[in-house]
């Protein structure tokens, strides 16, 4: 079952490839751009403008390149590369969990360079996962670096849901919540936003924090989510200023001027990755069901879940392999003292917990290849789990390693970590549970 799941996941992590999304949807022959659907003639543009925020945008940039030559020049807001940089870009090397000074550099470069496109210009957003603390800069002059960080801290540790987070950064940043757009709109260039996404499907203004998107959240919905995960207490004095007196300025809507001459297309997602690891998993001979009832949900009551729906799926089919796939993420509260782990690795660590002795294999990891403050993408566990971690002789029990935050402690002593490297990509997590 450890060779099937992780052959399934590695196929899930194959199909989302940078290289493989922009061959199937962005293409370009005789001057002619096509992106999905639409189509740009290069050579009618006085000028190729394209900005990249995210984990994956050099390998975005290099793929448009690739198709269109030399013909752009721009930014590239990403983490460290070692492959060289795209000719005609300038890179920045943001912070990630939280910004950086060259986070803040590139989001004032960006928006110095924006409003120069004139309506004879072509702009190209490239967007992914990570880049809300990439690429920011606050709304709020008197808002300092560390203000930003502080506060970002507060969000990451709070257990709210992604959407909720970036919502409440949006409203904070200059750049976030389609205010990238409202900055290049001023001479009304052509826009068009390129996504590899790492946020639900019916909520694409949240990736990256939205910069280019109109923005779905508002400014009371910032104060409703700060109160119920009891944020407002933990932000620096000047943030906390901001909600106390509802003083947050709203971010621009679909009514908005700015969006009339963009578009945005999103060319991987979630759903391709679950796409290909069901195709991997019937070839293997599993019956396959999918469930993201529980996304971003807390990781214990989508464990809870997701082995009930397992065993249900083991009762349909006696004696027959079953897999069920789920997407998206779960939400932990970490505490203000932690270990080492991810997410992945908790729910992992849960369910090898509730389904001890069980005849059940559980891949969790996500396809960044990072899952929280350890060097892991996740790991794999299955009923046998408990008692290997028995047999090592510590003194503390799983519950309690769950507790701290310290799920890869334990599991890299099993041997029973996921370790890809940065994958270049970012579309969230999968999750494979296996059973028979």
């Amino acid at each position: 079952m450890r060779t099937h799941v992780r052959a399934i996941f590695d196929h899930a992590l194959d199909a989302v490839r940078v290289d493989r999304a922009f061959d199937k949807h962005v293409g370009a022959s005789r001057g002619v751009l096509r992106i999905g659907e639409d189509l740009y003639k290069l050579d009618q543009y006085s000028r190729i403008f394209v900005v990249g925020i995210g984990k994956a945008v050099h390998l975005m940039a290099a793929a448009l390149a690739a198709q269109i030559g030399p013909v752009a020049t721009g930014i590239v807001v990403a983490p460290p590369v070692s492959s060289g940089q795209v000719m005609g870009l300038r890179y920045f090397h943001g912070g990630h969990p939280v910004p950086n000074e060259e986070s803040i550099r590139s989001a004032e470069a960006i928006l110095k360079a924006l409003p120069q496109l004139d309506s004879q210009a072509l702009a190209i957003y490239l967007l992914s996962g990570g880049g809300s603390a990439l690429c920011e800069t606050p709304l709020d002059p008197s808002l300092t670096l560390d203000d930003i960080i502080e506060t970002y801290h507060v969000l990451v540790h709070s257990g709210a849901p992604i959407a909720e987070v970036n919502a409440i950064r949006k409203h904070l940043s200059a750049v976030k919540g389609g205010r990238l757009a409202e900055a290049a709109s001023r001479n009304h260039p052509q826009q068009v936003t390129i996504a590899i996404s790492d946020v639900p499907s019916n909520a694409l203004d949240a990736l990256a924090s939205g910069p280019t998107l109109p923005d779905n959240s508002f400014s009371i919905d910032c104060y409703r989510y700060a109160e119920k995960h009891n944020m407002v207490k933990d932000f620096p004095p000047k943030v906390r200023e901001l909600f106390e007196n509802k003083l947050l300025s709203e971010t621009p809507k679909y009514d908005d001027p700015a969006f009339v001459n963009t578009r945005w297309h999103t060319i991987a997602d979630n759903s391709t990755a679950l796409v290909a690891a069901e195709e991997k998993a019937r070839e293997l001979g599993f019956i396959v069901a999918v469930d993201n009832s529980f996304d971003d949900q807390d990781f214990a009551s989508t464990s809870d879940y997701l082995l009930g729906k397992l065993r249900s799926m083991q009762t349909q089919h006696p004696g027959k392999p079953v897999c069920l796939l789920s997407g998206g993420e779960v939400t932990v509260k970490v505490p203000s003292t932690h270990g080492v782990g991810g997410r992945n690795q908790h729910f992992v660590l849960d369910c090898a917990i509730k389904a001890a002795s069980e005849n059940i294999c559980i891949l969790s990891a996500g396809t960044d290849g990072i899952d929280g403050n350890s060097p892991a993408a996740g790991a794999i566990a299955d009923g046998r789990t408990l008692s290997r971690y028995s047999l090592l002789g510590q003194s503390t029990s799983l519950g309690s390693v769950l507790t701290k935050f310290d799920s890869y402690t334990v599991l890299q002593q099993l041997e029973d970590t996921i370790t890809t490297g940065p994958t270049g990509t970012n579309v969230r997590d999968v999750r494979v549970m296996l059973a028979w």
